[in-house]
């Protein structure tokens, strides 16, 4: 059981601190640097954490942590509370349904789905990550938190997916602005390929954003035209998901 707890504390340190290299988790828990960089590359090989991709000597959580808050998520007020508002949504439009969350500034985070009836759609498993710059429902996060995190955020790199992603800072500053004032995020193939969505946040009282709602669908089905319609949609579900959980 003790390395069972040693395994849990370095999770929850690299949750804490990361990117972390194994020199700096050594000097925090004053342990050999081969029990750490064991320990390391057990949780690496179950899923648990992975090497950062830009620098592979440090870590950061893996996506099998990102999977398990989903689950914990079910008997939640927001899953009980967007459950049927999604429902309502797919059946309106006949398009794949997700809800996501953000782990910071991280990645969003699949935590529900309702898929639609057509044989050809996108699909989300839950558990799914997706950067916030590229995607509908990031950006739909991002156009309602603090200035300073969006600055953070473009510090950090916008890496782009696709030649349509927002990669430039101004380009995308300027689309969050567009964002508060329509609101909802359109996103046309800028981070996976033939996969369109509208994106509107679930807000809580004091207006910050705890999760995003969206209509995905391939780029085939997309139609520019009657992207102000399901805008209105999205944003109008994602609105009843937030008076739900204020009254709930």
């Amino acid at each position: 059981m003790k390395s069972v707890t040693r395994s849990l504390r370095i999770l929850e340190a690299v949750a804490q601190h990361q990117p972390v290299t194994v020199g700096e988790l050594t000097k925090l828990f004053g342990l050999p640097k081969s029990t750490v960089q064991r320990t390391l590359v057990t949780l690496a090989e179950a899923g648990w954490l992975r090497a950062n991709r830009r620098d592979t000597t440090r870590w950061e959580i893996g996506a099998r942590v990102l999977a398990v808050r989903p689950a914990a998520l079910q008997g939640s007020s927001l899953f009980a509370a967007a459950r049927e508002p999604m429902i309502r949504l797919r059946d309106a439009v006949n398009e794949t349904i997700h809800l996501s969350v953000p782990d910071a500034l991280q990645c969003m985070v699949v935590v529900d789905r309702v898929d639609c009836d057509h044989a050809v759609r996108t699909f989300h498993t839950i558990g799914d990550t997706s950067p916030l710059h590229a995607t509908a429902v990031g950006r739909a996060i991002l156009a309602h938190l603090p200035k300073q995190d969006v600055e953070e955020l473009v510090a950090q790199g916008l890496e782009r997916f696709s030649d349509t992603t927002p990669a430039d800072p101004d380009e995308l500053r300027a689309e969050l602005d567009r964002i508060r004032t329509e609101g909802y995020a359109i996103n046309t193939n800028q981070y996976r390929p033939g996969v369109c969505a509208l994106g509107a946040p679930v807000l809580d009282e004091s207006g910050t954003p705890l999760a995003a709602v969206a209509i995905s669908m391939p780029d085939s089905r997309y139609d520019a035209d009657r992207a102000p319609e399901w805008g209105r949609l999205v944003a109008g579900t994602a609105a009843e998901i937030t008076g739900r959980l204020a009254g709930a």
